[in-house]
C-alpha cells in the first residue's frame, strides 16, 4: 500500500502525518508513508483543501483531520 499525506506544514498536517503512521501500525499494515509539502505536487491531485490523504493513488479524504476510527476504515 502505497499512502501519501499532503499538506504544506501546518499543525494539522502534521497530526495526520502522525496519526496515519499510527493507524498503520496498530492495523498491521505493511505500507509506505510520504509526506508531500511541494504545492504543485498536491495540486495536481486535484486538492484544494489540506490536510488530505491519498492511498494507492486515489484522493480519499481531504480538509479536515479524520479520527482515529475513520482513519483506520481509510486505510482497511
Amino acid at each position: 500500500m502505497e499512502i501519501k499525506v499532503l499538506g504544506t506544514g501546518c499543525a494539522k498536517c502534521k497530526k495526520l502525518e502522525e496519526k496515519t503512521r499510527n493507524a498503520v501500525s496498530e492495523l498491521g499494515i505493511e505500507a509506505s508513508i510520504e509526506k508531500v509539502e511541494d504545492i504543485y505536487k498536491i495540486m495536481q491531485f486535484g486538492v484544494m483543501n489540506t490536510p488530505a490523504l491519498v492511498v494507492d493513488g486515489k484522493v480519499v479524504m481531504s480538509g479536515r483531520l479524520p479520527g482515529n476510527k475513520e482513519l483506520k476504515e481509510l486505510l482497511s
